[in-house]
């Protein structure tokens, strides 16, 4: 598509990190400081293979580097002291980091349409979030994230007519854009803040539309 008409659209799905909040860095540098206590090497490879599988929760990814590199601890134990420095040292970067200025904007624009989250973030930390930074009010139709996949929360609001009508999703990943068109949604690629290196290639050679900013759609 070479335009997007937002205001033609019913519903639009926000990706939370890198699109409402600039968040990448915060959750990148929080996976090595969760693992790194264990091996540095494991804390190198979780990085890289986060920024590499953005979209993808936090359970998958430790689960993954467990597997793959601390496969000689106990794995319950060690899964659930990752998953406890990762919240600690994700606490303060989101409660701080910038949000979008573009969304109170681009609110007004789309006074009709369905807005909610749609996240690879933990769905309950999501929510106490969003409302400690005061922006739950602009997606009443929900805040979703993790332990549920994009892929099972996109069938499930589609089966219960949350998402209607003609719908967009709006993120920053590789995983974005394949779970949100698997589903049926139009995706637009916002890069001001997407730790995909290959972003343009990826963009170009999947024909997907992208802005270098979320205001753009309402420029």
């Amino acid at each position: 598509m070479s335009t997007i008409p937002i205001s033609h659209y019913e519903t639009i799905a926000f990706d939370c990190d890198g699109i409402i909040l600039d968040s990448n860095k915060v959750k990148t540098n929080a996976f090595y400081n969760a693992t790194v206590t264990f091996s540095k090497e494991a804390a190198i490879a979780i990085r890289d293979y986060h920024v590499a599988n953005g979209g993808i929760s936090r359970f998958k990814k430790f689960e993954w580097v467990i597997n793959q590199y601390l496969s000689h601890l106990d794995f319950n134990d060690t899964y659930n002291k990752l998953l406890d420095n990762y919240a600690a040292e994700v606490a303060q970067g989101l409660s701080t980091c910038k949000v979008n200025p573009s969304l109170p904007l681009l609110k007004a624009h789309t006074p009709h349409a369905k807005w909610m989250v749609v996240s690879g973030g933990a769905q309950s930390e999501l929510r106490e979030l969003f409302k400690e930074r005061k922006l739950d009010h602009l997606f009443p139709n929900g805040i979703f994230g993790s332990p549920d996949s994009k892929d099972i929360i996109f069938e499930r609001e589609l089966s219960n007519s949350n998402i209607s009508g003609k719908a967009l999703f709006i993120g920053d990943s590789k995983y974005d854009f394949q779970s949100s068109t698997n589903a049926g949604l139009d995706f637009v690629f916002v890069s001001e803040w997407t730790e995909v290196e290959d972003w343009k290639i990826f963009c170009e050679q999947n024909n997907i539309y992208s802005l270098d900013r979320l205001s753009d759609l309402i420029a």
